[in-house]
């Protein structure tokens, strides 16, 4: 798939699909296939190569929309608030806070689930084993809709339980398993409590932005080395809420993302160029060739050479 190329699947089902189709534009790529697994409730699997993706869609309050991240980092700006997920990571918000909202995607990908539930016609058309259970579609909507704000919960083994199992999954056991899936999660959620969640810190648009800017700005000065007191004081931010923030958005402190990124941009100057080993250490914030071998060795198992051989032929 081409750069800014888009693709949106919506497999057939006996269900027709409940709200109208969203548009989503990026400079990267993305891929989002939805599966109708009952009347009003909608599967989709969600895959992003991108910094960002923007999503257009009709504000719906009642709709309550589930997200779950398997791989990679995702940052949602809904009416100021920024969550930040990462893997095994929960989201849960209506329609109407994401409509032409903009996802953040700090590492430039993303894999991950979607349950969306239009609980008015879930109401009307609810599920037997639901019934069964007393479910409560306005419960629902009371404790993740009406608040008009993201949730975001931790990890834990329960929603790994209940995701874990859907990905990779090929026809025909997709849809049986989404059924099955969807009406799990939807008497989890009947039993939840929100206020007895752990739940993920919210930060402010603003703040998330600023932190961008600060890891713009590191990885455009790779061959260089700035102390967390210098970057607080040239982006007017405090050295604590720099850390913490920084941790959130990017899922790693800032120290631990930069030598990370400084081993990326090592290994593609060895694949791609026929730089010496001495530049590439320079160019990449080593003050020696001999610093930059030893933590080359400790992230890739192999010295420079070796990998540049194997990458070279």
């Amino acid at each position: 798939m081409p750069q800014g190329a888009f693709s949106v699947t919506h497999h057939p089902g006996p269900f027709p699909k409940p709200w109208e189709a969203l548009t989503a534009c990026t400079r990267g790529k993305g891929r989002i296939e939805s599966f109708s697994v009952f009347p009003g409730i909608e599967v989709s699997l969600h895959q992003y190569q991108a910094d960002r993706v923007q999503f257009c869609h009709k504000a719906m309050d009642s709709v309550l929309e589930i997200n779950h991240c398997r791989a990679g980092r995702m940052g949602w700006n809904m009416r100021g608030a920024a969550v930040y997920l990462g893997p095994g990571d929960l989201c849960l918000h209506s329609l109407g806070c994401c409509a032409d909202s903009e996802m953040a995607l700090p590492l430039g990908w993303y894999e991950g689930i979607a349950v969306t539930v239009d609980l008015q016609i879930l109401a009307r058309e609810c599920p037997a084993l639901l019934r069964e259970a007393g479910f409560a579609p306005q419960a629902l909507y009371e404790k993740f809709c009406a608040p008009g704000k993201p949730l975001g919960i931790p990890s834990n083994h329960e929603i790994q339980g209940i995701f874990t199992p859907l990905y990779g999954l090929k026809p025909p056991m997709q849809t049986p398993y989404y059924k099955l899936k969807a009406l799990e999660l939807l008497l989890y959620l009947q039993q939840m409590e929100p206020e007895s969640q752990q739940a993920l810190t919210q930060y402010g648009s603003q703040q998330t932005e600023r932190i961008r800017e600060i890891r713009d700005f590191l990885v455009a000065h790779l061959d260089q080395r700035f102390t967390i007191e210098f970057l607080a004081k040239k982006y007017l931010i405090n050295t604590s809420s720099l850390k913490s923030v920084f941790k959130a958005v990017y899922g790693m402190p800032i120290a631990s993302y930069v030598k990370e990124y400084r081993m990326e941009q090592a290994r593609k100057l060895l694949r791609e160029t026929n730089d010496s080993i001495a530049v590439i250490a320079q160019k990449v914030g080593y003050e020696t060739q001999g610093k930059f071998t030893k933590a080359f060795k400790e992230a890739a198992q192999v010295l420079p050479t070796e990998y540049r051989k194997q990458y070279q032929g």
